[in-house]
């Protein structure tokens, strides 16, 4: 995933670009950048932020850079924002998102000109260099981000800062947000609604899907006007949206509560009897608490995440690194662990092993019963939008190694949807072996449409594709 915060400003607004920055790094944890345009042009510095918080890492340039307007983001994958020199002028550019047509369009676009892409240490083009590269066959800068934003299979989401002004525009489908903020000297443009709220700036709107905006210290402009169709990522809501947040009117902690007390009601014909329900910190705690206001079973919190050295939700992109450290974040409260029968709720399961860890360290601090509530249904298929689950395959998904070993096969598309029904034997029969696979006492996914439910918005305007493959 990835975040990113702009601002323009009648005043230098590099403290408000580095704090509102700073505010999306529960959406990332590889590199950070800033980009700032000022008397003495574009300054921009980008750091890695694996081993160090983005404030730590950034605090020295702030002497170096002035300007009344900039954009900031928090980055999982490539390193930005990119300084780019074009025949439509000096730009920088920050993007968020996914290209799954990548090696075709870069193709397209080496066949077509002298254009020349820059490799990264892996052999991979940075996907903000080759969004670059897109705008560029526009005849402007807004044609050019819509032919980019139409011409990508997945997602793309973009700040673009020129010495004229800032431009935001949003994914053609809305899969991930773009949030405006106002003040008296000047706008924001967020992927966080809650990143401006200390920095004095006012929720104004969100963009439309597919929207394309200009923003000066006059106002916002819309360019480009948004689309119809809106498939608005789910797991904002159940998973790496900050609890603070709020994207299409809902916010993302109210959500949860909702979400949990759906997974209680649903529980109620089972008869289970626990002693407290708790949530794997920190996204699945709301979850808990919403279970356990519904069901009347009192609120726990047997696993505290270590915050002065793991404050962050993200992982190193290490899977080896990734399992340790999760394990090296949760402190157990053998008090509320030992001979207790506890409920535990996940934001979601993909490829089980660290919540499977996670439950063996209940059960050896001394838990007679972990019963297991993700607050999601069972995830089918690796996400091809966001990169959220962080597949390279989809058999990292405990769903489908499973299935194919319940089936001896390699599972076609139609089987899938049998094992993604809740009302099927076959659905049944995949709970039931990865409870076993897991050491859970008993495990229950959460039903889709009540998961949708809980949101609030139409089912029709939200992605579901790794739950039922719909896209």
């Amino acid at each position: 995933m990835g975040g990113f915060f702009g601002v323009v400003s009648n005043k230098d607004c590099v403290m408000d670009l580095f704090f509102g920055t700073d505010y999306h790094s529960h959406l990332g944890t590889k590199r950070g950048g800033m980009a700032v345009y000022g008397q003495n042009g574009f300054k921009r510095s980008i750091h890695n932020i694996e081993n160090s918080p983005f404030r730590s890492k950034f605090e020295a340039d702030l002497d170096e850079m002035e300007g009344k307007m900039g954009i900031g983001c928090i980055s999982d994958t490539d390193p930005q924002p990119l300084i780019v020199r074009s025949l439509h002028g000096r730009y920088a550019l920050t993007t968020v998102g996914r290209i799954n047509n990548k090696q075709q369009l870069v193709d397209e676009i080496l066949e077509g000109s002298h254009t020349q892409f820059m490799e990264q240490s892996g052999g991979e083009v940075n996907n903000t260099e080759l969004v670059a590269a897109l705008i560029a066959k526009g005849e402007d800068l807004v044609s050019g981000i819509k032919r980019a934003l139409e011409l990508v299979d997945g997602s793309l989401t973009l700040l673009l800062l020129t010495p004229n002004g800032l431009y935001a525009a949003r994914d053609k489908y809305g899969r991930t947000p773009v949030i405006l903020g106002k003040k008296k000297d000047g706008y924001c443009a967020s992927f966080e609604s809650f990143a401006f709220l200390n920095l004095g700036y006012k929720f104004m709107r969100e963009l439309g899907p597919g929207e394309i905006v200009k923003i000066t210290e006059l106002g916002v402009e819309t360019l480009v006007k948004p689309g119809d169709k809106m498939r608005i990522c789910s797991f904002l809501w159940t998973y790496y949206g900050y609890t603070t947040s709020t994207y299409e009117g809902v916010n993302v902690e109210e959500m949860r509560y909702r979400c949990g007390a759906l997974l209680a009601k649903n529980d109620r014909e089972d008869n289970i009897e626990v002693d407290c329900v708790a949530g794997v910190p920190d996204s699945g705690t709301a979850h808990a608490i919403g279970y356990a206001n519904e069901a009347g079973v009192p609120f726990s919190r047997p696993l505290i995440k270590y915050t002065p050295t793991w404050p962050r939700s993200f992982m190193p992109q290490n899977q080896k690194a990734r399992r340790l450290i999760a394990k090296m974040k949760l402190v157990p409260v053998d008090a509320l662990i030992r001979d207790k029968r506890l409920l535990i709720i996940d934001d979601s399961i993909v490829r089980g092993t660290q919540l499977s860890e996670t439950v063996d360290y209940l059960h050896a601090s001394g838990a007679k019963e972990v019963h297991v509530r993700p607050a999601c249904p069972p995830i089918m298929f690796a996400c091809k939008y966001l990169n959220f689950s962080r597949s390279t395959s989809e058999y990292d998904l405990i769903t489908r190694r499973v299935i194919k070993e319940l089936e001896g096969r390699d599972p076609d598309e139609a089987t899938l949807m049998e094992y993604a029904d809740s009302s099927t034997e076959k659905h049944k029969k995949m709970v039931d072996k990865i409870c076993e696979e897991l050491h859970f006492t008993t495990l229950k996914y959460h039903e889709l449409e009540e998961m949708s439910e809980a949101i609030g918005i139409p089912s029709e305007n939200l992605c579901t594709y790794c739950w039922n493959g719909v896209e």
